[in-house]
């Protein structure tokens, strides 16, 4: 189950059910669908500059299309590669034959999948179609789940999507992502529940199609060449026709989603003792990048990740096709160093779908330098960062400090020991070791912190991290750009930030479990997701802070999104102190207290019964949750909360 049965479309399609066999799904060709009471109001045909494939032999084409179905991206790169090799030969265009331009393609079924909530697809997936079944099983439950819907309607009419490789030679990639034509679709339910899902079709009339001036003898003669049967997920019903048809395209929506997202290649060689519990996971997953609980940048991490896998794999399956022989010693060697990387790659992804270990990424320490501790000869330095040190910058210092002037601070970080202090005076600077905190020292700017500006390195992951006992931060502006961490990580130990700007990029402050903050007369402005994230058994307390403008990430449903300007994390409750603060214009909660799931209780019966969902607004329940977990909040005010000031919510 390692490769798809799909040629790559305009929407990454990268699986189909049935893949351990290649008995096609057909039928005998019958009577037509009647095309002509559908509308063409979907997207107008174009026409497009490119180079008909010369029709080749029945297996050689079959080859080439099997090589295309393995490609992960949404498009084919041989042709765009190969265009780009040869940019001073024009691509001549599609020859012109006597016939009328193809009519536009009709609008495809819209998919109710999209408007599903979570709890809605665990039910579809888990309860009904799965089943409880083991992951080896998984191809002959969706096979069955598809083939029940298949009775509905034995005859319809859909777009055929496939990769324009099929057709061109050469091409322009952005102008066509896809080639689709208005086909009839004939299938019937099929006899064996590992044969791969194949259905008959014919090219409907009017001849329609995305490419106005594709020739039609050209799509004729694919088909033939492909004994007019085609992978079923590659046809869309369209609008327009009987209501079981919007039953097929549910179904055939439910398996695609399967392959291309809960699906993993590795699913059928690991035993799981509960597989619709990993299924649960990898949807909680791809809600929580839906709904913006994981902010889109680190969500990009995630699909680079699993693209990154797709890509290893079907590399290694490519280099060893191309091994004609036994390999040799260096061939080998190349065999298990791609392999490796597969591991590697499929541990990180692994991590990602454990709830316990996904946090706000693959959950590893950052950090992995020891601490120095105290110099030998216990004495403490005070390291000057400045392009110039003059004698008005150390005027208010004792006389008996030891001083060391750098002029870049990742050089002064480098050279601290526990005990030590980093002054920094205006200008601009940036630190690699901020990311790498791990003994007790004090970093403060001296002048307005506004022209004390740190940014981050944008090709690195983490921005400030510390694991360090006992660190301080003081005066600064720290600004994010393309990290996709959290601004400041605390991963363990305690970590103070004072009199601080934080604008963010990424995610905001995040007080990983056992560790702790203190947050004092600071701003933050900007997160993708909450201001400060506290973990479970983290500890904060903040003090006349100015958090504004966070939950910034756009989100296809904002009604999900849960994350506040202030968020907490239960299973066990963080220890929160707030006092004074001023938290107003975030675009969800001010205050959020999440639980991860339904079944985790954290409260009394009352909240139970749905207060944890955010419906109640009773205040005695709110105090007592309150109460419950260790908050202490005086004389805060939250404002102008797109969603409200406070809320309980379940993910």
């Amino acid at each position: 189950m390692a490769s798809g049965a799909r040629a790559a479309g305009p929407e990454d399609r990268t699986g189909s059910p049935g893949r351990r066999g290649e008995k096609a799904v057909s039928a005998p060709g019958g009577d037509g669908v009647v095309a002509g009471t559908l509308k063409s109001r979907g997207s107008p045909a174009r026409s497009v500059v490119a180079s008909p494939r010369p029709v080749k032999a029945k297996a050689g084409r079959e080859a080439a299309r099997r090589r295309l179905q393995l490609l992960p991206g949404t498009q084919a790169q041989g042709p765009g590669e190969g265009a780009a090799e040869e940019e001073g030969e024009p691509l001549p265009s599609v020859p012109e034959e006597a016939q009328a331009e193809a009519r536009p393609l009709p609008p495809i079924c819209v998919s109710p999948m999209r408007g599903m909530w979570r709890d809605e697809k665990v039910a579809l997936y888990c309860d009904k179609v799965l089943q409880d079944c083991k992951a080896e099983d998984a191809d002959e439950a969706m096979s069955k789940y598809l083939s029940e819907k298949l009775k509905l309607k034995d005859r319809w009419l859909g777009v055929w999507k496939t990769n324009p490789e099929l057709f061109f030679v050469k091409y322009e990639e952005t102008s066509i992502p896809f080639v689709g034509i208005l086909v009839e679709v004939t299938c019937t339910p099929h006899q064996s529940s590992t044969s791969c899902f194949k259905v008959t079709v014919s090219v409907a009339e009017p001849f329609s199609s995305n490419i106005a001036n594709i020739p039609r003898g050209l799509v004729d003669e694919i088909l033939e060449e492909l004994e007019h049967c085609v992978p079923l997920l590659e046809v869309y019903p369209v609008e327009g026709q009987d209501s079981e048809i919007r039953d097929v395209a549910l179904a055939l929506e439910v398996v695609r989603f399967f392959y291309d997202f809960l699906w993993r290649d590795w699913d059928d060689e690991e035993s799981s003792e509960n597989y619709t519990a990993l299924i649960e996971e990898r949807i909680n997953l791809w809600c929580d990048i839906q709904d913006g609980t994981i902010p889109g940048p680190i969500a990009q991490r995630f699909k680079k990740t699993l693209e990154k896998y797709k890509n290893k794999r079907v590399e290694l399956i490519e280099y060893q096709s191309n091994i004609k022989e036994d390999p040799s010693a260096a061939e080998a060697v190349e065999c298990w160093k791609k392999y490796y990387e597969i591991v590697m790659l499929c541990g990180l992804l692994k991590m990602w779908e454990d709830l316990r270990l996904r946090v706000h990424g693959p959950f590893f320490p950052r950090i992995l330098r020891r601490r120095k501790g105290k110099r030998d000869f216990g004495k403490t330095i005070t390291h000057i960062v400045a392009k110039v040190m003059t004698t008005n910058m150390v005027k208010d210092l004792s006389s008996d400090t030891f001083l060391q002037q750098h002029d870049d601070l990742d050089l002064a970080l480098d050279s601290c020991y526990s005990g030590d202090t980093v002054v920094i005076f205006p200008g601009e600077y940036q630190a690699v070791n901020l990311a790498l905190l791990t003994d007790d020292i004090i970093i403060k700017g001296v002048g307005k912190r506004e022209e004390i500006r740190i940014t981050s390195e944008p090709s690195h992951d983490s921005f400030v991290v510390s694991k360090a006992d006992n660190v301080k931060l003081t005066h600064l502006s720290l600004i994010q750009q393309g990290t996709v961490d959290g601004i400041v990580v605390v991963e363990s130990g305690h970590m103070t930030l004072e009199n601080c700007v934080l604008r963010c990029e990424g995610t905001g402050v995040c007080v990983l479990p056992g560790a702790a903050l203190t947050l004092t007369d600071s701003e933050i402005t900007g997160a993708q997701g909450a201001g400060v994230e506290l973990y479970p058994g983290s500890m904060a307390v903040l003090e006349r802070n100015e958090i504004h403008h966070c939950n910034t990430l756009g989100t296809s449903d904002s009604s999900k999104s849960t994350l506040g300007g202030v968020s907490m994390k239960v299973l066990p409750a963080p220890k929160l102190k707030m006092t004074n603060n001023h938290i107003y214009s975030n675009s969800s909660y001010g205050i959020s207290i999440n639980q991860p799931t339904e079944q985790f209780f954290i409260v009394e019966e009352a909240l139970n019964k749905g207060a944890a969902s955010g419906d109640k607004k009773d205040e005695t329940v709110l105090s007592k949750v309150m109460h419950n977990l260790n908050l202490d909040m005086s004389d805060n005010k939250t404002e102008a909360n797109v969603k409200g000031d406070i809320r309980i919510v379940t993910s």
